[in-house]
């Protein structure tokens, strides 16, 4: 592997890791979610919301620097789905711009839209917030319609490389069964995990037996839904890329990829059984279950985007041009930008350590029914 191989399939890993983040930290759109589900009062409805307020930045930094980290190490993924697929990042935005208005509005005296408002923002931000970043990421795996023409990129009038190939820009995507399986997915998930956060930082035992009950339920669904969906995909063909960088289909790719990369095959297995392990510990009220099954989170999530770019597969296929589908090789910056950006990526664990000292420093004390009456 020559050396811009070897910093793109390094660039790739460090993108998925941060999108495993983000969705791993999106257990406060999770929360956002179940405001009124578990929050019967308005005491506990205050406190759940405390509980998420404290985390609600991470989640938005972790997206921008995902953003940023794609549009530095692969621009023109960026500016393919980024500029064609408009409308479902526009909605994610909107979506994530209200979280943070929200937040800073909801309790203030006199607001113009009242507390109520606000938080249907919130509960809005925590359904649509998930579910639209599943359903993007679903089309890593089925695919989806724009057309690249490098060329285009000399021409005077119109000097655009990518274009899109129907009058939708990305809202197809939600038409597609395996998307919303995934979408719907990540949803539950981040319900999941939201459970398991509050039942272990929120001193109020009613609302923690609360929360427990509801583990049960979205526990459930969330592996009806996700072990259907891992299935399908298991079963489903894949874009492979020959040697010739002619990109083809695949039956079974993605098993195929599986099979091919044993450490990733592990890393989705532990990640598993390790969500699984923490729903259960939570659901008996043990402790630290959520810091079983958020990391396990972390690890299936980046095991499932590790096979969607590495082993010679496209990982955001077109199903107008299959020829015009974007992989980690025919997408990235150049070799003394990513060289240069992997100098940058070096600080990256003393930013981790960072956010974890916050972490702990904020978390040190559950949340009290006293705490609420300072916010």
């Amino acid at each position: 592997m020559d050396d811009i191989a070897l910093l793109q399939h390094y660039w790739w890993f460090l993108v998925s890791l941060l999108g495993a983040l983000l969705v791993f930290l999106m257990f406060v759109q999770g929360g956002q979610s179940l405001i009124w589900t578990l929050g019967k009062t308005e005491e506990h409805r205050r406190m759940l919301l405390l509980a998420t307020g404290r985390k609600w930045e991470l989640t938005f930094t972790t997206l921008v620097t995902f953003g940023g980290a794609f549009f530095a190490s692969f621009p023109l993924f960026y500016s393919t789905s980024f500029g064609g697929a408009y409308w479902v990042w526009v909605l994610i935005l909107l979506c994530f711009v209200l979280q943070a208005v929200s937040y800073e509005f909801q309790l203030k005296r006199k607001n113009l839209l009242g507390t109520t408002t606000y938080r249907v923002f919130l509960l809005l931000n925590g359904i649509l917030g998930p579910l639209l970043i599943g359903t993007a990421v679903g089309t890593f795996f089925t695919g989806a319609e724009f057309v690249v023409n490098k060329a285009a990129i000399a021409s005077p009038s119109m000097p655009v490389i990518s274009s899109w190939a129907n009058p939708l820009h990305g809202l197809e995507a939600a038409f597609v069964p395996a998307n919303l399986l995934l979408g719907i997915s990540v949803l539950l998930l981040t319900r999941v995990l939201a459970c398991l956060y509050f039942a272990e930082n929120i001193a109020d035992e009613p609302l923690r037996a609360a929360c427990r009950k509801r583990l049960v339920m979205e526990s459930g669904f969330f592996l009806l839904f996700f072990l259907t969906w891992l299935v399908q995909w298991l079963c489903s063909a894949g874009f492979a890329v020959t040697e010739a960088g002619t990109v083809c289909l695949e039956p079974y790719k993605y098993l195929h990829n599986l099979q091919a990369m044993p450490a990733v095959t592990a890393v989705l297995l532990v990640g598993v059984l390790m969500v699984v392990g923490g729903m259960l510990k939570g659901a008996l009220g043990w402790k630290y279950a959520f810091w079983l099954a958020g990391p396990g989170s972390v690890l299936v999530v980046l095991a499932l985007l590790l096979c969607a770019g590495w082993n010679d597969t496209a990982y955001y296929p077109s199903v107008a041009d299959l020829q015009s589908s974007l992989t980690i090789a025919n997408s990235s910056s150049g070799l003394f930008t990513l060289k240069t950006m992997t100098y940058v990526s070096f600080i990256i664990p003393f930013v981790i350590a960072y956010i974890a000292w916050a972490w702990r420093a904020l978390d040190s004390e559950p949340i009290t029914v006293e705490e609420t009456d300072e916010h």
